[in-house]
C-alpha cells in the first residue's frame, strides 16, 4: 500500500508499456472461443486466463524486467477500452440490466457488450489510433450510470502478487476514455461524453484505492487521445486533463500514477500534464520528437519515461540514435527511465521462434521479447554508457548491412516507378465508365453482392495444414478448394445474388496470401498479433522492393466464372491495406513502397481482365487506419495512399467495374479521399453504426455506386429481414437508389455457414421488398 505522502517505490529503470496478451500460441483465443462455444465453463476460462497472465509476467522477468512494477499488467479478455467500460459500469441502456445483483458486470455481460445478443447489436467497433487493433466504442449519454462494476484489474494484480510478481496495473485514462466514446442513442444534440468527466472520476478513485489496498505501488493510466488532433477544442481538453489528474492524485490512498501518451508527440498537452501531481509521465520519442528542455522544465521531480523503442513495428532499434535521444533528455526530469513507444501488443512475441526466416532477415528484427532486451540495454546505457557499447555497435553494424542486402533495392522495380506519369493514375470519366458497365453487366436496382470471403471451415483449414505438411498433394488440395468454390457459387445462385464471389477458400489471409506471392515479402509461422477480441492475424514482413513474377488470383477467378453466367468478382487486396497489415520497411517513404505494390496489382488486374473477369474488387479496409494523428500530416498521406490505389486500377477498361471496400473507420474524416479513389462501387461498414455513414455520403454528394453494409459480420447474431429492411430504407432516404448496392459489412471468413446462410437469405429478402417498394413508388 502506497501513501501519496510517502511514495518510496521508484519507477523501474526499464519497462514495456504493454505486452501481447493472447498467449504465445494464441491460448487466450482458444480458451475464449471454447467458452463461447460452451465447451468449457467460466472456471476453466478463468484458469486459462490466469495461466496466460502468469506466463507473461514470468517471461518478462526472465528478460530482465525484475524491478517492482516493471511488468505491465495489460491482460484483457477482449479489449482494454471494454475493460474500462466494465470497470465504470457504463452499460448502455439499450442492453437492459447486464449488471448482476451485486452491481457487477460478469463475464457473460462483458461478452454481450462485445458480441451483442439476439435483440441488440454489440458496441460499435473502430480502429485504435493508427494501428490494426480495434476497440469497442463506449456509448455515453446524460443517463449513463457509473459505478465500480468490475474489480478485474485488482484481481489480476493480486493474483500476480500472490505468485511473487508485482505488476503495474493498466487502465485507459479518463480523458481518453471519454474522447473515444460516442453519444448514446437519444442523447441531446451536441452532447459530448467529455461532459461526464466529473461523474466518472469518483469511480477511478475507488479503483485506485482498491489497487493501493491490494499492494500496487504504481498504476498506468493510458492517455493516447492527447497525441491526436481532436474536434473538441484544445482548451477544453486541457481543462479536462488538469481536472482529472487533480482529482486522481488527491485520492487519500493511491498507487503512484504513470500517465502514458503513446502513438505520437504530446505537443501542447505536455505542459498540462507536467503541471499536475502525477508521479511519472511517459512520452513517445520514437515516433514523436524529443521535447526541448524548456518544454520539459515543468516536470520537476517527476520521472520521465522515455518511449525510445518502437512498440508498433518489428525492426531492430537503432540503439545509437536512441542513446542520443536519452542523452538529450537527461536532466529534464528528476529521473529518466526507458520504455517502448507503445504497448508491444502490436507485434509478435519472439523472433527466435521464426527459424524458417533467413538468419539475415532475423538479425534485422525485434519482436516483443527482443524489444524488452533493447529497453534493458538502453537502461544500462543511462546508468553506464560503457556497459552498452558492444550492443550499440552490433545494432549499428546490422542496420548498415541491411541497407546493402540483396533485394532491398532492385533497379528494375525502381526504374518502373520512376517512369510513371500522371496518365498512369487516371481512368475515363465516371459517366463513360458507368454506361459501359451497364451495357456489360445488366444489373438490377439495388444489386446484391458479398464482400469476398465465405466461411473458412475446419475442413478448409485442415486441408491447408495437411498440404503444408506434405500429407496432401497440391493436386488434391486444389481439387478440395475447387469443390468449396463450387459450393459457394451454387449457394449464391440459390440465394439469388447478383454479383458473385468465389469465397477465397485458398487464402489463409487477405494480405498474407499476396505476400506469399510477391517478391520483397516474407511471412512468419508464430507471428500472431491481436486484431480484436479473439481475432488474430499474422502480419507479413515487407522488407524489400516489391514485384510480381506471375499471376496470383487469375486461375481461381477464371474457374469460378466458368461455373456461372452471373458476374464473378476478382478479389484483390489494395496497396494501402497490404502496407497497413504488414510490418513495412522503415527505410523509405511509405508512398514509394505503396506504388511498388500498386504496380504489381495493376498487372494482376490486367491479367484478370484478359481472363474474362468483368468486376474486380480492390479492398482498402485500412485506408482510414494509416491516417496520421495530426491534421497537418493528413494531406500528404491521403495524396500517396489515394494515388497508389488509382495506380493499381487506372489501367482497367471502362467496362470493367472496379469495386473497393472499407470497414471500421470514421469515414466522414476521409470522405474526400474515398471519393478520390474513383472506384465505381465502394462498400462500407455501416450496420453496427446503424447507417451513420449515409449522412456523410449525402452531404458530400457522393456520385458513384456505394454499398453501406447491412449485416454486421463481426458478431454471431443473425440480422432479421425486418432489421435489414429498416437499414436499407434508411440508406435509400439519403443516397439515390440507383447508386445503392446491398452487401454485408465485411468478408464472411470468421462466420459459420448456418448463420451466414440465414443472414444472406434475409439480406436478399429485404432487398426484394425494398426493390418492390421503389418500383411501386415510381409508378
Amino acid at each position: 500500500m502506497t501513501d501519496i505522502n510517502n511514495a518510496t517505490t521508484p519507477f523501474p529503470a526499464a519497462s514495456l508499456l504493454g505486452y501481447p496478451r493472447i498467449g504465445r500460441r494464441r491460448e487466450l483465443k482458444k480458451a475464449v472461443e471454447a467458452y463461447w462455444a460452451g465447451k468449457i465453463d467460466a472456471a476453466a476460462l478463468d484458469t486459462a486466463a490466469k495461466d496466460i497472465q502468469l506466463s507473461i509476467a514470468r517471461r518478462l522477468q526472465e528478460l530482465g524486467l525484475t524491478e517492482a512494477a516493471a511488468v505491465p499488467g495489460t491482460f484483457s479478455y477482449y479489449d482494454q477500452v471494454l475493460d474500462t467500460t466494465a470497470h465504470l459500469g457504463a452499460v448502455p441502456a439499450r442492453f437492459g440490466k447486464l449488471l448482476n445483483a451485486e452491481g457487477q458486470l460478469d463475464i457473460d455481460g462483458y461478452f454481450t457488450l462485445a458480441r451483442g445478443n439476439k435483440e441488440q447489436q454489440p458496441l460499435e467497433m473502430t480502429k485504435w489510433f493508427d494501428t490494426n487493433y480495434h476497440y469497442l466504442v463506449p456509448e455515453i449519454g446524460p443517463e449513463t450510470g457509473f459505478s465500480l462494476a468490475s474489480t478485474a484489474k485488482v484481481d489480476e494484480f493480486a493474483f500476480a502478487l500472490a505468485n511473487g510478481i508485482e505488476t503495474r496495473p493498466y487502465i485507459v485514462g479518463p480523458v481518453t476514455y471519454l474522447l473515444l466514446s460516442k453519444a448514446s442513442d437519444g442523447a441531446p444534440a451536441g452532447f459530448a461524453p467529455l461532459s461526464r468527466l466529473e461523474d466518472i472520476l469518483p469511480v477511478y478513485v475507488q479503483l485506485l484505492e482498491k489497487l493501493a489496498a491490494a499492494g500496487a505501488s504504481w498504476v498506468q493510466l493510458d492517455e493516447p487521445a492527447l497525441v491526436v488532433d481532436q474536434d473538441t477544442p484544445a482548451v477544453e481538453i486541457e481543462a479536462a486533463v488538469a481536472r482529472a489528474y487533480e482529482v486522481l492524485t488527491a485520492a487519500a490512498n493511491r498507487p503512484q500514477i504513470l500517465v502514458s501518451t503513446p502513438y505520437g508527440s504530446l505537443d501542447g498537452q505536455l505542459g498540462t500534464l507536467a503541471a499536475t501531481n502525477i508521479d511519472a509521465l511517459h512520452i513517445d520519442v520514437f515516433k514523436g520528437a524529443v521535447p526541448s528542455a524548456a518544454a520539459l522544465a515543468g516536470l520537476g521531480s517527476k520521472t520521465l519515461v522515455a518511449g525510445v523503442v518502437d512498440g508498433h513495428n518489428i525492426w531492430r532499434n537503432d540503439l545509437a540514435a536512441s542513446a542520443a535521444k536519452l542523452d538529450a533528455l537527461k536532466g529534464a526530469a528528476g529521473k529518466v527511465t526507458v520504455s517502448t513507444s507503445t504497448s508491444t501488443q502490436h507485434v509478435p512475441h519472439d523472433v527466435a521462434e521464426e527459424t524458417q526466416l533467413s538468419e539475415q532477415l532475423r538479425s534485422w528484427l525485434a519482436f516483443s521479447d527482443q524489444k524488452a532486451v533493447e529497453v534493458r540495454t538502453l537502461a544500462s546505457y543511462l546508468a553506464d554508457p560503457a556497459s552498452a557499447k558492444a550492443a550499440i555497435d552490433e545494432a549499428t553494424a546490422v542496420i548498415a548491412s541491411r541497407a546493402t542486402a540483396a533485394g532491398v533495392r532492385r533497379d528494375d522495380v525502381r526504374a518502373r516507378t520512376e517512369a510513371l506519369t500522371a496518365a498512369d493514375f487516371n481512368r475515363s470519366e465516371y459517366s463513360v465508365r458507368e454506361a459501359a458497365q451497364e451495357e456489360a453487366l445488366h444489373l438490377p436496382p439495388l444489386p446484391t453482392t458479398t464482400i469476398g470471403s465465405f466461411p473458412q471451415t475446419s475442413e478448409i483449414r485442415s486441408a491447408r495444414a495437411r498440404n503444408n505438411k506434405g500429407d496432401l498433394t497440391n493436386e488434391q488440395y486444389e481439387q478440395l478448394m475447387k469443390d468449396e468454390i463450387k459450393r459457394v457459387v451454387e449457394l449464391q445462385e440459390e440465394l439469388g445474388y447478383d454479383v458473385l464471389v468465389h469465397g477465397e477458400p485458398e487464402r489463409n489471409d487477405m494480405v498474407q496470401y499476396f505476400a506469399e506471392n510477391l517478391e520483397g515479402f516474407d511471412v512468419t509461422v508464430h507471428g500472431w498479433v491481436q486484431s480484436y477480441g479473439s481475432r488474430c492475424t499474422r502480419p507479413s514482413i515487407l522488407w524489400g522492393d516489391v514485384t510480381r513474377s506471375a499471376p496470383i488470383t487469375v486461375a481461381w477467378a477464371e474457374y469460378a466464372q466458368s461455373l456461372t453466367n452471373k458476374p464473378m468478382k476478382g478479389m484483390l487486396t489494395g496497396p494501402v491495406t497490404i502496407l497497413a497489415w504488414s510490418f513495412v520497411r522503415d527505410d523509405q517513404p511509405l508512398g514509394e513502397t505503396a506504388n511498388q505494390v500498386g504496380l504489381a496489382l495493376r498487372d494482376e488486374i490486367a491479367d484478370l481482365e484478359a481472363a474474362g473477369i468483368k468486376v474486380i474488387q480492390v479492398d482498402e479496409p485500412a485506408l482510414r487506419e494509416l491516417l496520421p494523428l495530426r491534421k497537418a500530416d493528413h494531406a500528404a498521406y491521403l495524396d500517396w495512399s489515394v494515388n497508389s490505389f488509382r495506380l493499381s486500377t487506372a489501367g482497367a477498361a471502362d467496362a470493367t467495374q472496379i469495386h473497393t471496400h472499407l470497414c471500421y473507420s470514421e469515414f466522414g474524416a476521409i470522405i474526400d479521399a474515398i471519393d478520390g479513389l474513383d472506384a465505381d462501387v465502394t462498400s462500407i461498414e455501416a450496420a453496427r453504426s446503424r447507417m451513420e455513414v449515409v449522412h456523410d455520403l449525402e452531404s458530400h454528394g457522393f456520385g458513384r455506386g456505394v454499398g453501406p453494409g447491412v449485416y454486421d459480420i463481426h458478431s454471431p447474431r443473425v440480422p432479421g429481414e425486418g432489421e435489414v429492411t429498416e437499414l436499407l430504407a434508411t440508406a435509400v432516404k439519403h443516397v439515390p437508389s440507383r447508386q445503392l448496392w446491398v452487401n454485408p459489412d465485411c468478408g464472411l471468413k470468421t462466420r459459420g455457414y448456418a448463420e451466414t446462410e440465414e443472414s444472406l437469405r434475409n439480406l436478399v429478402k429485404a432487398t426484394q421488398a425494398v426493390r418492390a417498394g421503389l418500383l411501386e413508388s415510381a409508378k
